[in-house]
This record gives C-alpha cells, structure tokens and sequence, in this order.
C-alpha cells in the first residue's frame, strides 16, 4: 500500500462515524450475500392462512413465565377475516430451530442448497410479517438486498468506466472531440432527470423477466450517470496534461494512451472514490422508483422498490405499517450509511479540504 493510500486509510479509521458506516454497509452486503440462507423462505413462497400477518416476537419466556433454552413463538390464529387480525395461542409455544431443510435455492451460480438458518418444525415463523400474498417479510427483504444493492455498485462502476474514458479523452485530445462529447453530455444533463429516467424504461418491454429487467435498470442509470463524471473529470484531465511529469512522460516517448491511463487518469482517483461512494445511493433509489411505480424489478420477484409499492394504500399505511416500514428503514439505512462514508472519504483523501471546512 503506498503512503498516501496508507495515510488516507488511518485518517477514515479515525472517522468514528465513517468507519461506523462501512461497517454497516459490510454488513448489508454480508446479509445479502447470504440472502438465501438467512432467510426462512423463498421470495414467492406464499400461506394463504397468514395474509396480512403481523411481526411475531421471539419470546424466552411463556405465559407461565418458564424460561425456554431456545426462542419460541407463539401459533397464532385469524380473529377477525375483515381486519385482518391475529391472536396468539398461549398454550402452543412454537421452538424455533437452528440450520433447518426447507424449500431450495441457489445460493451462487450452481450452488444449491435447501439448509436455512432458522424455521419451524411445523407452521411458519413471520418475524416481520407477512405481505398482502402471505408472504413472508424478511425472506423478500433479503433476497431483495440481492437486486437494489448490486443495482448501485453495477451501476457506479458503468458509469465510472463511461464517466472517466470519456472525460479523459475530451479532456486529453481537446478539439472537435471535446467538443462533440462534451455537447452530448450537456444534452443528457439538460433533460430532467426524472422525465429522462421514464422515457428510457419506456423503451424496454413493462414485463420483462426480473434478471433482464435489472440489466435494463442498470443500463439506464447507467446511461443517466455518467454526464456528469465525465464534464468533471475533463476538467481535471485539462489541467493535469500541462503539468510537468506529463510533459516528462511524453518527451520520452510515451503515446498519448499511455500517458492518459497511466499519468493522467491516476491522478483523478481520489475524486472518483468520493464521487462513487456519494452517487451510489441515487442508483439505489432510481431502482427503488422504478420498482415503486411498478415499471422497475416484476413480482414475484423481490426488491426494495416493489416492497414499497405495496404500501400505497391509505388502509396499509394505518393497518399494516410493518409493509411500509420495514423496506423504508433498510432504504434509509443503506443510503445513510453510504452518505456517511463519502463524507469520511472526502475528509480521509482532502484533509486539507476538510480542514477548511471545519474552519469555516
């Protein structure tokens, strides 16, 4: 690791509430990851006797107050079929049970597996409830961080591909090029953003399969992202190509690629971590629009996005706030997390800048 990366890291390190949020971002992708296994069933998996059901607590204790070794819930039958209202059954504790078989995945690519964390011996566990279909809430939720995570990190590293080849050479080659790419990503800019977003998933089938779908959003964010980066980075490539190492290099002979990839586009990487890190959240949330508006990720296919969507009604919103809450709090957390730690790299790599900030 060379000294100014040594250096940058030590000073993030430092940042309790940067480090505090990649440490929370590990663990969101940890969990999606292992999606999968960590959830109690599959995405599609639907009871039709539970629709509606609210969270059930892990309990140690039972009415009697006995303490169980293992948690356990409680069964639960349907009070009331107009409301929607659950009531628990004291007398049939549930046991919650460790690396249980149940409905088979796919883990990675050719990994297949039917081992989950947590189940039941007989009936279902909802620790977060259940949607409008039966089914259950955490399962969608973590098969769900497998999409609208990956969605931001594909993404950003298309548009940062995009952003800093073309950027760089507008910048590098000047004239008629730079021109002619720099009008183009004026003409993206100058569309709104929301309007151009629309106008692009309007070109794709509405019901595409869920895998095409997430390409398709990646591409449109994609397309969307990049404008921007790149007006910066040309920027940045004007003023490093007079500098004196780069005349150095070239008066060695160094082509004009070479130069650019290995002397110039460097140099702009430290503006390209901060850039990255603080832009992930908005592909994160254009997934989340698309899959809201219903034009984004299909059911039964499971992302943040659609979980949303399905607290639109006012009768959800009062009755079953658990829908709206729980993808809104992981939504929240993520893009928090991700701001957060931007701001701690923008620090850790300009502690000049962030000097002066502090001072002002």
């Amino acid at each position: 690791m060379s000294e100014p990366a040594g250096r940058a890291l030590r000073a993030l390190q430092r940042n309790r509430v940067a480090s505090a949020a990649a440490w929370v971002l590990g663990a969101l992708y940890v969990l999606a990851a292992l999606g999968p296994f960590l959830a109690p069933y599959a995405e599609d998996s639907i009871d039709r006797s539970r629709f509606y059901h609210p969270p059930q607590r892990l309990r140690w204790l039972d009415a009697s107050g006995r303490l169980h070794a293992s948690p356990f819930v409680y069964a639960t039958r349907l009070a009331d079929a107009r409301e929607w209202t659950y009531v628990d059954d004291p007398a049939a504790p549930l046991p919650v049970r460790w690396l249980v078989h149940g409905e088979p995945y796919a883990l990675l690519p050719g990994v297949r597996s039917d081992l989950h964390l947590f189940g039941l011996d007989a009936g279902r566990v909802n620790v977060l409830g259940t949607d409008p279909l039966g089914r259950d809430v955490l399962s969608r939720l973590l098969y769900g961080a497998r999409i609208s995570l990956t969605v931001g990190l594909v993404g950003i590293a298309i548009t940062l591909t995009l952003g800093l080849a073309l950027g760089g050479i507008a910048g590098f080659a000047g004239g008629w090029v730079d021109a002619a790419l720099m009008r183009l990503s004026e003409l993206l800019l100058s569309i709104p953003g929301l309007y151009l977003l629309i106008a692009l998933r309007s070109a794709f089938p509405a019901t595409l399969p869920p895998g095409r779908a997430y390409l398709a959003i990646v591409a449109i964010l994609s397309v969307i992202g990049w404008a921007a980066l790149a007006r910066v980075i040309r920027g940045m490539t004007r003023a490093i190509r007079n500098t004196e190492y780069v005349a150095a290099a070239t008066a060695l002979g160094a082509g004009p690629a070479r130069v650019l990839v290995r002397h110039v586009l460097p140099n702009t990487f430290s503006f390209v971590i901060v850039a990255a890190t603080v832009a992930v959240p908005g592909y994160i949330l254009g997934e989340v629009f698309l899959s809201f508006l219903g034009v984004g990720v299909q059911e039964p296919a499971a992302s943040w996005g659609n979980m949303l969507g399905q607290a639109r009604s006012l009768r959800v919103l009062t009755s079953f706030p658990w829908l709206l809450a729980v993808p809104a709090a992981a939504i929240f957390v993520t893009v928090m997390a991700f701001n957060l730690l931007g701001d701690g790299l923008r620090d850790a790599l300009d502690p000049r800048g962030a000097g002066e900030g502090r001072g002002r």
